[in-house]
């Protein structure tokens, strides 16, 4: 069962959206019978918002569900997703859509990432972290407000070490440990937490060197997020600077999970990428 309110909302979206075509009924028909937007309708059924158990009764006999175990199970899950998770009281610092992020990645099994301008945030050092938000920041955003953006990026790490931890297959790019980001102690500090994350049995590193030349990947970043339960399909995430974008559409989800794949192969595998980590010697150099 899903843990996070953000995948339950979604996983309750799912089970609307299945029962309101087993029943031969379009979105638009249920949200006319009901008298909302079919905006509404659509938010609800790709679990962008909750919905009161209330509506989730009126959709259900619209659906001619008369089963009590199910009506009961959704109006639960209705409940409980319109509940706040931990991050929610830091909403305030989130670009638009990064909550709903949170949300799903605190309930994923498994990420696979490839970054191609800094450490994932799940594998940033204090000091890294703090270097790259404040530079992003470049002195418009409050210090209060910084300050929890970094509370909220460590507290996130926890997902890698607690019991039952989430998988990680991290690919960087090389310009991710070329780029000094912070000064040279605080990189080198982040490549010797990278070689000793890396050792972690969850934790797959790999570095995509610039000696590999071209790749699929050239045009952005990337993160495929995995779960438990197959009622919950991969999605994927893509950030930009002022907001995230979640794709669910199945053939989305083979595009990416096919380039994941091909980066991979480009990539140092992962002893070689360790060595080519450990080798970063120009961080000690810099900073002499």
């Amino acid at each position: 069962m899903s843990t996070s309110p953000t995948a339950r909302r979604r996983r309750l979206g799912h089970e609307l959206r299945r029962l309101r075509e087993a029943a031969q009924l379009r979105a638009d028909e249920v949200a006319a019978q009901l008298h909302w937007s079919a905006t509404k309708m659509s938010r609800i059924e790709t679990g962008q918002v909750s919905v009161h158990h209330g509506d989730v009764a009126d959709l259900l006999d619209i659906y001619g569900v008369s089963d009590e175990d199910l009506r009961a199970e959704l109006s639960d899950m209705a409940r409980q997703s319109r509940l706040k998770g931990w991050w929610h009281r830091h909403r305030d610092t989130f670009k638009r859509g990064f909550d709903s992020y949170i949300g799903l990645e605190n309930d994923a099994r498994g990420i696979r990432t490839y970054q191609s301008q800094v450490v994932p945030g799940l594998l940033q050092t204090e000091a890294y972290a703090r270097a790259v938000i404040n530079t992003i920041a470049a002195g418009q955003t409050p210090a209060d407000i910084l300050e929890k953006k970094i509370a909220v990026r460590l507290s996130r790490q926890e997902l890698l070490t607690r019991t039952a931890p989430m998988t990680l297959h991290a690919i960087l790019d090389e310009a991710v440990l070329r780029r000094n980001v912070g000064g040279s102690e605080t990189m080198a500090e982040q490549r010797d937490a990278l070689i000793s994350m890396g050792k972690l049995p969850n934790i797959t590193l790999q570095v995509l060197p610039f000696s590999a030349g071209a790749h699929v990947a050239l045009d952005g970043e990337f993160s495929i997020l995995e779960f438990p339960d197959s009622k919950d399909p991969d999605v994927v995430y893509l950030e930009q600077r002022t907001s995230g974008l979640v794709l669910e559409e199945p053939n989305e989800l083979d595009c990416y999970s096919m380039m994941f794949i091909q980066l991979s192969a480009q990539a140092l595998d992962p002893d070689q990428s360790a060595a080519f980590i450990a080798s970063l010697t120009w961080l000690e150099e810099a900073a002499r």
